[in-house]
């Protein structure tokens, strides 16, 4: 008998999935990670677990349940710095997650904020909404052109791809990029060798890398100080990628020209000297809010589930 626990409340099409794959499927109705007791629970009372972001499966979790019943973690989505892969490696149990499902959304999102940034979009609109727009005139809320600038890329992986795609395609943009290694790609694209070399001749700098210890604070000071004056930088990585107090500051002295954040380092607290900025956009952590996205991410950590339960290779282990 198999008994999957889904932390969260997921898409009614995910459940009956993984009910037609497992013994017993229990779904949390809490929408927040879960507790420190709910998260030994996890691994004492369920063969299989379905979490997601902010469900810290630690070292110390681990430590605390050392022969767990539960041999899989399906985690749903592509980042799994959340869970300790080695821990949970050492201690018998298989951690999948679900990539490709998410890179296209995720993608647009990124897009999207590049727009709303150099566009002034979010700030129009509380300009709108407060009832303080006094009509059109000529030198209204200029912002910055977006088509035919420079964009870097910081980490070419399935995201970094299909954001540079959007943006050489789309808007004929130049692309440049770092990566550890050179890419293949179907458009041009100039690989930099420094990240600060990046920031310092692109208009829009766009985060795309996976979040753990090795990228933490990568978008440091000395990288935000490299940007130009009118440029803009824009995560849908990880919130710890960025020195988030060292960005502040620059978006509070115009050391940059915008940003748009979508994730955030202590998420979900925003720093108040963050929220009051006009030159930043906020997004609540929309990268995949689309009910096709999660659904389709969803079934992706079910087909992971069920080659487990069926004793077969997992699509998508980490």
């Amino acid at each position: 008998m198999t008994r999957l626990w889904i932390t969260r409340p997921l898409p009614q099409g995910v459940v009956d999935a993984a009910q037609a794959v497992c013994d017993e499927v229990v779904v949390r109705p809490e929408t927040l990670p879960l507790t420190d007791a709910e998260l030994r629970s996890a691994l004492r009372d369920f063969d299989v677990v379905l979490p997601t972001l902010g469900d810290q499966f630690s070292a110390a979790v681990f430590a605390d349940v050392p022969n767990p019943r539960c041999k899989m973690l399906a985690n749903f989505g592509v980042g799994y710095n959340h869970i300790d892969v080695q821990a949970a490696t050492a201690a018998g149990v298989a951690v999948t997650n679900t990539p490709g499902a998410v890179t296209d959304a995720t993608a647009d999102i990124a897009v999207m904020l590049m727009l709303m940034s150099a566009r002034r979009a979010a700030e129009g609109e509380r300009l709108v909404r407060a009832g303080d727009w006094a009509g059109w005139h000529p030198t209204q809320m200029l912002g910055l052109h977006m088509s035919g600038k420079r964009v870097g890329i910081v980490g070419m992986g399935r995201i970094g791809k299909a954001i540079a795609k959007r943006c050489h395609f789309g808007f004929g943009m130049d692309v440049f990029y770092v990566n550890r290694s050179e890419k293949t790609l179907d458009f041009p694209a100039s690989r930099v060798a420094t990240l600060t070399s990046l920031a310092q001749q692109v208009d829009f700098l766009v985060a795309a890398v996976p979040g753990g210890a090795e990228t933490r604070h990568l978008i440091s000071a000395e990288v935000l100080d490299a940007m130009q004056a009118h440029a803009h930088f824009i995560n849908i990585a990880r919130g710890d990628v960025v020195d988030e107090s060292a960005l502040i500051s620059a978006l509070a002295a115009g050391a940059i020209g915008g940003a748009g954040l979508d994730v955030y380092e202590r998420e979900p607290a925003v720093p108040e000297a963050l929220r009051v900025l006009d030159n930043v956009t906020l997004l609540p952590h929309l990268g995949t809010a689309a009910l096709e996205v999660r659904l389709a991410m969803g079934l992706m950590a079910v087909d992971n589930v069920a080659a487990f339960v069926s004793d077969k290779d997992l699509p998508n282990r980490v």
